[in-house]
């Protein structure tokens, strides 16, 4: 049986989308991922950009609040930012609740091109993180 992991995070427009599309791409066969916010907004397109670069479409996700996911069970629940941490301390539906505190790539200055290597760096935190906490079969 798969497990279930919602990330979650405040606008689930970037950390928490793009969390979601690594995961699927690194094992879709043992895991089932999903995506929330605290508030719903939508998918930012600098996170669909740095997600495409490594050939991930996260062009269907759409942004969505945590309060869709409450009456269903979850293995993992991670909160992706200190705001939705605070904001969602208890998940009912989840066996564990994780935090991990990663910057927000929405608040990024510059040119595009500066902006995008913000949301590079997030999603290969990202990444990094999803490949050693959680167990590949």
């Amino acid at each position: 049986m798969k497990k279930r992991v919602l990330f979650i995070c405040t606008h689930n427009s970037a950390r928490s989308q793009m969390a979601e599309g690594l995961l699927r791409q690194l094992d879709n066969e043992h895991f089932e991922a999903y995506s929330a916010g605290t508030e719903a907004t939508q998918v930012r397109p600098l996170a669909i950009e740095a997600m495409a670069e490594l050939s991930i479409d996260i062009t269907q996700q759409y942004s969505k609040t945590f309060q869709l996911y409450l009456d269903q069970p979850f293995d993992i629940v991670i909160t992706v930012c200190d705001t939705a941490a605070e904001a969602c301390p208890f998940f009912p539906g989840a066996r564990q609740l994780w935090h991990w505190s990663f910057p927000d790539p929405s608040q990024a200055q510059g040119s595009h091109e500066e902006q995008l290597a913000v949301y590079r760096a997030v999603r290969d935190a990202l990444r990094q993180r999803i490949e050693q906490e959680l167990q590949f079969e």
